[in-house]
């Protein structure tokens, strides 16, 4: 009796100790498990950044019926972004503070039709230019004295605070002239032109000749003059330094541009190139 005894616990031994092994086997090796199978590891998730824009400027960024966040810019930094193996969060973030939330890490960057400036660029980093852009005057209705930027100097013109189009109405009148009326937005700075509170506007021509082509009878007129404005090229804005990020924009719109995309989306806001 005590024999078999001892032969029992002896063998319920040996069976403990086997489970045991084999249970810490399977813990400590899935990767080898893998690599035996021949699968893959999983890839690591694509980060996402959060992005700031001021989604009010019509056709480059502003909501829809659904209060989605939609537009030139958006399309095209996230087809940009699914080239360069990072995901995008668009964040209404009003004008005249969305440098601030760069500067101060809310945003991990800016996408709202930015002119890259000189000035700017003390500040901030660029990616390569993604869109051409000039000023554009609008005028209001039976205003037919304007044929040049020139001809504004002694008209109430709207602009919107702190924009490029702000810049130069403030070279031709002066910074601090009564006649220059600033707007958050380039829309409101249009609704002043409409109820005539003003003569003229001078904005970004893809903004101003969207609202005046979605808003015909309010008898806006625009005023084209290229000898008076230069070029100018928006850019999505990062923090300065941040070269990580420039580089996967950069590689994203450098393969949109390649593959067609872009010219996709940029025809389906203003027409073929």
């Amino acid at each position: 009796m005590k024999a078999s005894r001892r032969t029992l616990l002896a063998g319920m031994l040996v069976s403990v100790f086997a489970l045991y092994g084999c249970g810490k086997q399977q813990s400590e090796t899935p990767a080898a498990s893998a690599e035996a199978s021949g699968a893959a590891p999983a890839a690591a998730e694509a980060r996402t950044y959060v992005v700031g824009t001021d989604a009010s400027y019509a056709p480059f960024e502003f909501q829809n019926d659904k209060q989605e966040i939609v537009g030139f810019d958006v399309e095209v930094l996230t087809a940009a972004a699914a080239k360069g193996g990072f995901k995008v969060r668009f964040e209404n973030t009003p004008w005249e503070g969305i440098f601030a939330t760069l500067a101060q890490g809310d945003r991990d960057l800016l996408a709202s039709a930015i002119t890259i400036t000189d000035e700017r660029k003390q500040s901030m980093d660029f990616s390569e230019p993604y869109f051409e852009a000039r000023q554009l005057i609008a005028v209001g209705k039976g205003v037919t004295d304007v044929k040049t930027f020139q001809d504004l100097k002694n008209k109430k013109v709207a602009v919107q605070t702190g924009t490029t189009g702000d810049e130069v109405v403030q070279k031709l009148l002066g910074k601090t002239n009564p006649n220059i009326k600033r707007f958050e937005s380039m829309p409101l700075a249009l609704k002043e032109l409409e109820s005539g509170g003003v003569e003229a506007a001078v904005g970004d021509n893809g903004v101003v000749s969207n609202y005046v082509r979605n808003n015909p009878q309010n008898g806006i007129a625009t005023v084209e003059d290229t000898q008076s404005f230069a070029p100018e090229y928006y850019g999505f804005a990062v923090k300065k330094g941040n070269k990580e990020m420039l580089d996967k924009i950069n590689a994203g719109l450098k393969a949109i541009k390649e593959d067609g995309t872009y010219d996709a989306i940029y025809g389906k806001y203003f027409g073929a190139k």
